[in-house]
């Protein structure tokens, strides 16, 4: 597939993806909807075979769930530049093409995090920060036990399993009770799963 694309088209593909970066609650997957309506049904720079490939090969391939938003853009650049046959040109406007939605999905959630978390520090002493933090505890931290609740009770053979729940007994302990810093204990728990111990 090849397009072309004016400077005016790369402003509205990254300003596009910043707009999506602020919708993006639950992470960058949750806006695949909206970026295939604008990819490939308004503006016709991907084809819905692309669209799906770039999705599919990111979530299959290790790393961060983000890197389907870099292959979009690769894909987009790679069609303006006349497709892999394009030569210099084609992979430069790739590169264009993952640098405009990387930083368009990128930039203004890490603005937003990194100010809200320096205010949010400046005004440690306020009621209302105080309460949020007080208010999160108590989710984060049933979170965090249903997490394990599930992955040990896949097991469902308690019989067997019970070094399973005495290892998250004993290391929910030292996590609520010490300041033993939680790669020890996740290392400790692969040692003991390497040695077949759990």
């Amino acid at each position: 597939m090849s397009t072309s694309l004016t400077p005016a088209d790369w402003i509205g593909l990254f300003t596009h993806f910043t707009a999506l970066s602020l919708l993006a609650v639950g992470g960058v997957i949750t806006t695949v909807p909206d970026m295939q309506r604008y990819l490939v049904a308004d503006q016709h720079w991907l084809t819905d075979s692309q669209f799906t490939s770039s999705v599919a090969l990111a979530q299959a391939a290790p790393g961060p769930n983000v890197l389907f938003v870099a292959l979009m853009g690769w894909n987009v650049g790679l069609n303006a530049g006349g497709g892999l046959g394009g030569g210099p040109t084609a992979w430069a406007l790739a590169l264009l093409g993952v640098a405009a939605t990387m930083t368009g999905i990128l930039l203004p959630s890490s603005i937003l995090t990194y100010s809200a978390t320096q205010w949010a520090h400046r005004n440690r002493e306020l009621r209302a920060v105080r309460a949020f933090k007080v208010g999160m505890a108590p989710m984060v931290i049933a979170l965090m036990l249903a997490t394990g609740w599930l992955l040990i009770a896949n097991h469902d053979q308690p019989q067997r399993d019970w070094p399973l729940w005495l290892l998250a007994t004993v290391a929910t302990l030292l996590v609520w009770r010490t300041k033993i810093h939680l790669l020890w204990l996740i290392g400790a728990g692969a040692l003991l799963g390497a040695l077949g111990w759990v």
